[in-house]
């Protein structure tokens, strides 16, 4: 114990959250923007066209498309549009003697080389749209959790392991603080260190339930993973068996198909399953044996306003019409995770309460963003003591400036690529990827290089550029900028590109105030400046 017990719980909040902090922060960045995946999404593919056709319209649209695209396919799967992600996405799966060997030498790159199909499609018109290849806001969701270029393995533990040191260093806070409610209403600025620590604390009161629920939530989504022994003593040869009981999952379609015939309306399915759900829709489905006499469908429904991350299904034979089979309840772990589960990913959520989950989100940026820095400050006159910078400020005061100001630069960056990268790229969303590494890369040697404060403000300054930029390169590139997308009332699009101007506006400013910032004088530094001045007055 360090001085008592609350001393020991600040050391531990402080070092729990400096050795993880530049880390967390991609983490919690990437994480933030997942919450508009499908919004990001759409506006990195702006050849998709807006529809408002129904469920119905669409799903029959990609079934006509199927029947002519991927006749002789085993199962068709659709994801019908709604009003988040307008695409109409269509999948088939062939059967194994259509699969495409690979030529002599080279290795399959696809697993089942040319067996799997997909396409998207307009749901107006059922044709398939040529939209360039990106990964999107999916890049972001991924990112949060697989990091990227290392194996998702390692990714996924080194991210619980974040997560592990963040609620360490929540709860330690919360116990240093003991006066946490005054600290939620207390900022003093231009104090120097005192500036520093009342935003930090104010950040981390701010939405510290959120920093909880979003920490702990986190572990739980990937809890199998780090906690595999109780599966593999009880289901010791059968994982799938596990997974297939303890999340109420109908059983695996299995046997050939038999015979020819017409299947049902998709309508009068859907119409079928609505009854059922209470007038909730359907997501998508899945058709076995298309065209067979035995031929069956899977409903997926559409996720509501529930908590839980988990839906129903509900199997049709597709040719009568009559429900075969439906997914079983749940028991109360599988429910409880469902919900925790749900309360990471915000699906139920309508547009105010996301945005109160991003804005939070952002709020955590700022709580993790501001304790790096806190240390640094916290630092620098010990330093300035000795007259040198030691090796571990000098590495922290890159790593803050390649996290903090270098970040916002990768991200723009990424949107940059989006929109000029050839489209004809091969792994065009692979090398979109490569742009925000490159980025942040640039922006992190450039701050190992010269870690002063000037390299804040030009880091910031370029962030803020690039981002205000953004609307400008859509409208130079595209034809859904903001002189076609505010009048259609599209704020999807529309509000994706204030967003941009936004977040340029505010770095902006916060590149002005860190040129013009003057640290604050130390109090020895004080005592020499009022003892010259008394030397020099005259007597």
């Amino acid at each position: 114990m360090k001085n008592g017990f609350r001393q020991s719980m600040a050391w531990l909040h402080t070092w729990s959250g400096l050795l993880v902090g530049w880390l967390l922060l991609l983490i919690f960045m990437a994480g933030t923007a997942s919450y508009y995946r499908d919004e990001i999404t759409r506006w990195m593919r702006p050849e998709l066209p807006r529809s408002t056709v129904g469920s119905d319209e669409a799903a029959a649209r990609a079934l006509h498309f199927l029947q002519e695209k991927a006749p002789l396919a085993e199962s068709w799967s659709v994801t019908l549009p709604d009003a988040r992600n307008p695409a109409l996405r269509v999948f088939w799966r062939n059967p194994e003697s259509m699969a495409t060997p690979p030529a002599p030498g080279e290795k399959r790159r696809r697993r089942g080389g040319g067996r799997f199909g997909n396409a998207t499609l307009d749901p107006a018109s059922g044709g398939e749209v040529t939209a360039r290849q990106t990964r999107g806001g999916d890049f972001f969701y991924r990112l949060h959790f697989d990091l990227h270029y290392i194996p998702v393995l390692w990714a996924r533990y080194l991210v619980g392991f974040c997560a592990m040191f963040m609620l360490v260093a929540i709860i330690s806070g919360v116990i240093t603080h003991k006066k946490i409610f005054t600290d939620f209403f207390t900022f003093r600025p231009r104090k120097g260190l005192r500036s520093w620590l009342d935003f930090h604390n104010v950040s981390a009161v701010m939405a510290l339930p959120y920093h909880a629920m979003i920490t702990y939530t986190g572990v739980v989504t990937l809890m199998f993973m780090y906690l595999p022994w109780g599966v593999d003593a009880a289901y010791p040869k059968d994982e799938n068996a596990f997974f297939s009981e303890a999340f109420a999952r109908m059983a695996e379609v299995e046997g050939p198909a038999t015979g020819h015939a017409a299947a049902l309306p998709i309508q009068q399915l859907l119409d079928s399953a609505r009854r059922e759900w209470n007038g909730t829709g359907a997501a998508g489905f899945t058709l076995y044996r298309p065209g067979a006499a035995n031929a069956v469908i899977d409903l997926h429904q559409r996720d509501g306003r529930r908590l839980s991350v988990d839906t129903a299904s509900l199997r049709y034979d597709a040719v009568s019409g009559k429900r075969i089979d439906a997914s079983p309840a749940a028991g109360g772990a599988t429910r409880t995770r469902g919900v925790m589960y749900g309360l990471h990913l915000a699906r139920f959520a309508d547009w105010g309460l996301r945005a109160l989950f991003f804005v939070s989100g952002l709020i955590g940026c700022l709580m993790v963003a501001s304790g790096v820095v806190l240390w640094a400050v916290k630092e620098r006159p010990k330093h300035a003591k000795s007259g040198r910078t030691g090796f571990g400020l000098r590495l922290v005061d890159a790593l803050n400036i390649g996290a903090v100001a270098g970040l916002p630069i990768a991200f723009a960056a990424y949107f940059w690529g989006n929109r000029l990268l050839p489209l004809e790229l091969a792994e065009r969303s692979a090398a979109e990827a490569d742009v925000f590494f490159y980025a942040w890369g640039a922006a992190l040697l450039a701050a190992f290089v010269w870690p002063k404060r000037m390299m804040w403000a030009w880091q910031l300054y370029l962030g803020a550029a690039l981002f205000a930029l953004v609307p400008v390169l859509n409208a130079i590139t595209t034809r859904t900028h903001l002189g076609v997308t505010l009048p259609q009332g599209d704020w999807v699009l529309a509000g994706f590109d204030l967003c941009m101007l936004a977040f340029g506006a505010v770095l902006a400013y916060c590149g002005w105030r860190m040129q013009r910032w003057q640290p604050p004088l130390s109090a020895a530094e004080k005592k020499r400046r009022q003892q010259a001045a008394a030397a020099g007055a005259p007597a």
